[in-house]
């Protein structure tokens, strides 16, 4: 269990330091995400890079299990 958490842990700080350069990259508005604007009012949903960012932590953990 203390693995798991540390690992989270690092992923976590990982994308917290490198979030503004893969916003620079266009992650957080690739096609698929949802973004509705109406007057006072902002949907965002992002789905396209909800899945890619799952397949990178999926990806990453399966290396570390090995």
């Amino acid at each position: 269990m203390a693995k798991w958490l540390i690992t989270i842990g690092i992923v976590l700080i990982a994308v917290g330091v490198l979030w503004p350069v893969l916003a620079k990259l266009g992650l957080g508005s690739l096609p698929g995400d949802i973004k509705i604007e109406r007057k006072g009012f902002t949907f965002y949903f992002p789905i396209t890079t909800g899945i890619l960012v799952s397949l990178v932590i999926t990806l990453l953990l399966w290396i570390f299990r090995r």
